[in-house]
């Protein structure tokens, strides 16, 4: 299953949220490793909500480009 990543650079440091999974993150200082940690935190919170019995969301959430005159 495919989820939509949103990832931040921030002053020093890389975030990584998946919007269709509530509360999993990642951080790091750089976008590749931010990638490999987020790819691990979806693995790890899908495998949390198994053995929870619980729900896996699923992968709805789009991405678009806009452009737009700034």
């Amino acid at each position: 299953m495919k989820y939509a990543v949103v990832i931040e650079q921030g002053d020093t440091s890389f975030g990584a949220y998946a919007p269709d999974l509530p509360g999993c993150i990642a951080t790091a200082e750089t976008r590749e490793e931010v990638v490999k940690l987020i790819h691990e935190a979806i693995e790890f919170h899908i495998e949390g909500l198994k053995e929870d019995g619980q729900p896996i969301s699923k992968a709805s959430s789009r991405i678009e480009f806009i452009d737009v005159a700034a």
